[in-house]
């Protein structure tokens, strides 16, 4: 019986200090991408993850948290996950401070400051956050033939994980904390395909059903009660730039979508135009116009109520 050798696994090792080497040099001299040329504190991807996991407990304890619990027991789970989510999201605050600031601000001792008054902030926003996420649930659940409970929509539908990202994002946001609400977003899109610029306008009863493509841009404003079905794209017609040839920033770009407009897989609304209250906007349509309160818009026509 012949005895099988063990590979020498040496040879993996040999030019170790040679790669390494050959790395650094693309580190920090040839391929240099390190931000502004210099070590820092970044925030943390995984640290952003599980903040988000923590919130969601927070603001859905039974659904997201622990099952098990119990009316004497509730607000002690919640107090403690909120202290832990808290205190994280400070630390990635300051870091996120530290990373936008300048080579003289980034000494700055105030930054641990400001970001604890920023997170303190964002914390007292979170029972008006949960109430908004509560009319989202109600519009899931009710314009969803197929959900059969309030938690089946928790537990179960990817657009809800992602608007529940999308409102802490814009929480963050409009706060003016750098980076963080990206991470948050992208975080969002690589869990459920569903991409929402955190800087994205989003009214109340807001519904993504299967969600599976869905992309909303930086600029757009989406009213209450708006519903959107899979692969819909409320992006941009064209980008100005400016002389030297660089994309100009923050210009109005992406839809106006009004209260109460439905619209369905596939389709595909490019540029700063205005869908009218009331419109439903059918599959696979490419729309770059404006459309008056009401209409129906399908590939072969538009017809007004």
């Amino acid at each position: 019986m012949q005895t099988q050798r063990e590979p020498d696994s040496s040879a993996l090792f040999d030019n170790l200090h040679s790669v390494v080497a050959r790395l650094r040099e693309s580190r920090e001299v040839t391929h240099k991408v390190r931000h502004r040329g210099h070590i820092r504190e970044l925030p943390s991807r995984q640290g952003m993850r599980h903040i988000v996991e923590m919130l969601s407990a927070v603001l859905f304890p039974t659904h997201y948290g622990r099952p098990d619990l119990q009316d004497a027991n509730i607000d002690f789970y919640v107090g403690d996950t909120l202290s832990a989510a808290l205190s994280a999201l400070a630390d990635q605050i300051r870091r996120a401070l530290l990373f936008a600031a300048d080579e003289r601000d980034a000494a700055d001792p105030t930054l641990a400051d400001n970001a604890h008054a920023l997170t303190a902030r964002f914390a007292d926003a979170l029972p008006e956050i949960r109430a908004v996420l509560v009319s989202d649930l109600y519009a899931a659940y009710q314009g969803d033939p197929a959900a059969t409970s309030i938690s089946e929509v928790l537990l179960c539908y990817p657009g809800c994980v992602a608007v529940i990202h999308h409102r802490l994002a814009h929480a963050l946001y409009q706060l003016g904390v750098p980076l963080l609400p990206r991470l948050i977003a992208d975080i969002a899109h690589s869990l459920t395909g569903i991409d929402i610029h955190p800087a994205a306008t989003i009214g109340n009863r807001f519904f993504i059903d299967h969600g599976t493509g869905v992309v909303i841009g930086e600029t757009a404003i989406i009213g209450r009660g708006v519903r959107l079905y899979q692969a819909v794209t409320l992006g941009a017609k064209r980008f100005p730039v400016e002389p030297d040839g660089a994309l100009t920033k923050g210009v109005p770009r992406h839809p106006i979508v009004e209260d109460d407009v439905v619209i369905y897989a596939g389709a595909t609304v490019l540029g700063r135009i205005t869908i009218g209250k009331g419109s439903t906007i059918g599959g696979n349509v490419w729309l770059t116009h404006d459309v008056p309160p009401g209409s129906n818009v399908s590939q072969a026509q538009m017809t007004s109520n």
